[in-house]
């Protein structure tokens, strides 16, 4: 029996896809490879709308699966109530593995975005990992109110 072997794309559907590609490139570092409109009875079939008219930005980093932001110009689409909480159902956040935890909250701080709490460290009784590896984290919001975290490993000092 065959099974998923990898995460290939995460996408998000935007209000404004120039802000939000602004974001996600000069912010948190990823890389545009691709800039689309797509439209026609292929994507329609796919997502289950008609007239279906959208601008896509393809981002991506050195590794891991890759980011495709749509702001649908047609047909117009609406936002649920309570995205950006951590409590409401169906997809929460999405994570990005940093080296520097600490150098990127500032980088995110300078650009005017406040994270929702201090950085914090996973306490052992939630998750351990080999060679007494710590997980440290924070939540932010992207432009549109959509929750992210930052998380690194190590050591402790």
């Amino acid at each position: 029996m065959s099974s998923p072997i990898e995460i290939d794309h995460i996408n998000i559907v935007v209000k404004d896809i120039d802000a939000m590609t602004a974001f996600y490139r000069d912010v948190l570092g990823m890389t545009v490879t691709k800039q689309v409109t797509i439209s026609g009875d292929w994507i329609e079939q796919v997502v289950g709308l008609k007239n279906v008219e959208a601008d896509v930005v393809y981002l991506e980093f050195p590794n891991g699966p890759r980011l495709e932001l749509i702001e649908y110009l047609s047909p117009d689409g609406g936002r649920p109530d309570g995205m950006g909480l951590p409590n409401t159902h169906g997809f929460r956040h999405m994570a990005f593995r940093v080296k520097d935890l600490y150098e990127l909250t500032k980088k995110l701080e300078h650009a005017g975005v406040m994270c929702v709490g201090e950085v914090q460290q996973v306490p052992d009784a939630q998750v351990t990992y080999e060679g007494g590896v710590r997980k440290h984290l924070v939540y932010f919001h992207d432009p549109e109110g959509n929750l992210l975290e930052l998380c690194s490993y190590r050591k402790p000092d």
